[in-house]
């Protein structure tokens, strides 16, 4: 099962059978993993409709993904929630899941699209050289996390600095995706800086762990009616709570930490944060550097990755990559 046959029509179908009939015009937005696209409504206005890339998630986790989003919106933390889903009529092939039901299933010619619908929100990025802007935006965070302390994830991923490290190493080293010039050099690095974050993780233990946005980035928080907005949980996972801070911090050691404080003072107004967390900083964006460049090894198959990524697996990527890791290196070394 691919997105071969998931064209313009075949949304508009999709969409109406789970009682949201288009007008026929539909805009396919930039998203690598899954596909995903606005849809105006013959009533009025528009929705964002995400088909899952197959095979990725199971059922179970996307509910629980979808679970989340309804408990953060009921606590009045601004999300962008899923819609929920009702069938004007019965309609063959298609089932509604989750309670309330937010996950459409239906069988199409070529297997099963799985997909929800959200209400469209634009906004823009956050300006993050402004302090009152990060206070803001601690704020939300900490408030997030408190309602994501209530229970644990069952089901999503569980951030594993070990286990997450090494399957990328696996995958990248056996797969053979490292161009062989490179490969000797980029392995040694990789193992070594693999070595320091299991380290680092080790020396913070023991940890707590929450359900976090999981993603964090700037793409993923829109500024919106003067204040943030979470639009992506795909990336939901049981971690620590720094996670969901340090892709908002940059610059040097002095200016991150800065950041961070900025970005603190407003989190702690929500939620406690455990110092020890800001040593875990810079082995958490090595290991998203190892999952990136694993992420695109598992994708290499969609025609679109090549298409994006042309540079991937070239001799010049995994030169750059050791590169990175060997600057991480250093970082990681205890202050």
């Amino acid at each position: 099962m691919d997105y071969s046959d998931l064209d313009p029509q075949q949304v508009l179908d999709s969409l109406a059978a789970a009682g949201l009939r288009g007008d026929g015009r539909v805009l396919q937005l930039n998203s690598y993993e899954n596909r995903v696209f606005q849809v105006f409504l013959e009533e009025g206005g528009a929705v964002v409709a995400k088909f899952y890339r197959p095979g990725r998630w199971s059922d179970a986790q996307i509910l629980e993904e979808h679970s989340f989003a309804l408990e953060l919106a009921a606590a009045e933390v601004p999300v962008v929630p899923p819609l929920v889903l009702h069938a004007p009529q019965p309609a063959v092939g298609l089932t509604l899941l989750g309670e309330p039901p937010t996950l459409a299933c239906r069988r199409v010619a070529a297997g099963v699209h799985r997909y929800a619908v959200a209400a469209r929100c634009a906004g823009r990025e956050p300006e993050l050289e402004d302090p009152a802007a990060l206070r803001q935006l601690g704020r939300f965070i900490g408030r997030l996390h408190e309602v994501g302390r209530r229970k644990p994830f069952e089901h999503r991923h569980h951030l594993d600095a070990r286990g997450d490290g090494r399957r990328a190493l696996a995958l990248l080293i056996e797969g053979g995706f490292v161009s062989d010039t490179e490969r000797a050099a980029w392995q040694q690095a990789a193992e070594r800086a693999q070595v320091a974050v299991e380290a680092a993780f080790a020396a913070a233990t023991p940890l707590t762990t929450l359900r976090l946005h999981g993603d964090c980035h700037l793409g993923n928080v829109l500024w919106r009616d003067g204040a943030p907005h979470v639009v992506d949980l795909d990336d939901a996972m049981q971690g620590p709570a720094v996670q969901d801070l340090w892709m908002l911090v940059s610059g040097d050691h002095a200016s991150m930490a800065q950041q961070l404080n900025w970005l603190l003072e407003g989190y702690e107004q929500f939620s406690e944060f455990d110092d020890r967390e800001r040593a875990l900083i810079e082995p958490l964006r090595t290991l998203r550097m190892l999952r990136h460049s694993a992420w695109l090894a598992e994708r290499w198959g969609d025609p679109t990755f090549p298409l994006n990524f042309p540079f991937f697996g070239s001799a010049a990527y995994w030169s750059q990559q050791t590169a990175q890791l060997r600057e991480q290196l250093e970082l990681m070394q205890p202050r």
